[in-house]
């Protein structure tokens, strides 16, 4: 069994061995170098990386200039301080659709202690609002190497969302990452939990607690956010007729509005969004404040009951 792993680790370590083959990577840091893992890239690749200092806008800027010269640019920070820059990325990066991948670390209230000021928690709403930003979260250390493996080769601009934690391994060795599409880990009969991220672990687990009580939840892993897998949300929501989703992100804007857009418009059922409700975050405990918010196991566990029982004649 693999042991556990930040998804920042995965791709520092994937995109020093990437480098080797690709000699159009070219990687920039702001400053945060040994936190997002770029450095290792740098130690191997030093003429191809640059080291931009406490200026993300210039970071994107000569990122976006570098992907118009025909690199392949990732450009690293703190989820929460590069998509701050909305409005140079808007401009130089998805206007052009150039081939420039956005690295946001540290995201979500697990960080804990460092606070608010560090908890990436709006930046999947205002990647994803983009045109032509794909948005990708990897659920562990497998499914974030392929990914970083697959965006080399992505055309157009990426935002990849990461973590400071470690995640628990999810995909067995033979698991192989589609961008676009889903991952069913868990099937159901009653409900479907819907989750992205570091949190899908407690929401496999969760369900696997409902089952002992005798409520069938299936379980879906959504790495790629935008574009989102519509067809397997849709076959969920006829099969189980109810949706929970879970992210480590503001509710508004983040997966439980893409998959509340979907439903919307093609197969309307109950939906229930667990993750930051309209606040900011704040310096804790990482499980002190996932028990806070109800993203820890007993969290989704009691949500999902009190769902069900406020919508019983869904089943009828």
């Amino acid at each position: 069994m693999r042991t556990p792993k930040a998804s920042r680790v995965s791709f520092g370590e994937t995109i020093a061995k990437l480098g080797d083959k690709h000699p159009e990577i070219v990687v920039l840091e702001a400053d945060l170098a040994k936190s997002t893992y770029s450095y290792l890239f740098g130690e191997k690749f030093p003429d191809r990386y640059f080291e931009m200092g406490i200026a993300e806008a210039n970071m994107i800027g000569t990122g976006s200039g570098l992907a118009l010269a025909g690199k392949t640019a990732y450009i690293c920070s703190f989820a929460c301080f590069v998509t701050g820059r909305y409005d140079i990325i808007r401009m130089s990066i998805a206007y052009p659709k150039a081939n420039v991948r956005i690295i946001g670390t540290h995201a979500g209230i697990a960080i804990g202690d460092d606070g608010n000021s560090q908890q990436g928690l709006e930046d999947i709403s205002i990647m994803r609002s983009l045109p032509n930003m794909a948005v990708i979260q990897p659920v562990d250390d497998m499914e974030a190497e392929q990914a970083i493996e697959y965006s080399v080769k992505h055309k157009g601009p990426m935002f990849i969302r990461l973590t400071r934690q470690k995640l628990e391994p999810i995909n067995s060795d033979n698991y192989r990452f589609q961008f676009g599409k889903g991952v069913t880990l868990k099937e159901g009969k009653d409900l479907t939990i819907i989750a992205t991220g570091g949190v899908v672990y407690n929401a496999l687990q969760a369900a696997y607690h409902l089952d002992k009580e005798g409520v069938s939840c299936g379980v879906i892993n959504i790495h790629t956010i935008k574009p989102i897998d519509k067809e397997l949300i849709i076959k969920a929501a006829r099969e189980t007729r109810r949706l929970v989703t879970v992210e480590d992100h503001n509710i508004i804007g983040g997966l439980g509005s893409a998959v509340s857009e979907v439903i919307s418009e093609h197969y309307p059922v109950h939906l229930r969004r667990i993750g930051l409700n309209d606040c900011f975050g704040e310096s804790g405990d990482p499980a002190e404040l996932y028990q806070k918010h109800g993203l820890d196991i007993a969290g989704i566990q009691k949500t999902v009951k009190d769902f069900i029982k406020e919508n019983q004649s869904v089943l009828s």
